[in-house]
């Protein structure tokens, strides 16, 4: 049993028009299902679920789902070739930056912002 492909991440949202409103504006995604409380996204191989956070304890339970504004609880990172450039595309689409550019230590080039309801995306790219 092999448990190494990530089909879909759900990311509980606390405002789902805000959320398919900026997901369609930064990573204009093909939408492969959404309805009132939820919107599927396909990201490559891989798909993020944004799902407004009222539906979301029936699929934690009984773990309790974060209050908004508790502060991060997920990085989700995105390789891209030049950091400097997509920020300056994301800068540009009103997207506000939480930190970067910066060289990290690890050998990456990052940058991170969040989603309306406080998910933090980074983009990241080798340092050569």
């Amino acid at each position: 049993m092999l448990l190494d492909r990530i089909e879909v991440v759900t990311l509980f949202v606390d405002d789902i028009e805000a959320a398919k409103a900026f997901y369609q504006n930064v990573f204009a995604p093909e939408v492969v299902y959404q309805d009132a409380v939820s919107a599927v996204l396909k990201f490559s191989g891989t798909m993020i679920n944004l799902l407004d956070a009222a539906q979301a304890p029936q699929l934690v339970e009984p773990v309790a789902v974060s209050a908004p504004g508790s502060g991060a609880r997920v990085l989700l990172t995105i390789k891209v070739d030049d950091v400097d450039a997509v920020c300056a595309e994301l800068r540009k689409l009103g997207v506000t930056l939480l930190n970067g550019p910066i060289d990290r230590p690890w050998g990456r080039r990052t940058a991170a912002f969040p989603d309306p309801s406080g998910h933090v995306w980074e983009v990241a790219q080798e340092l050569r």
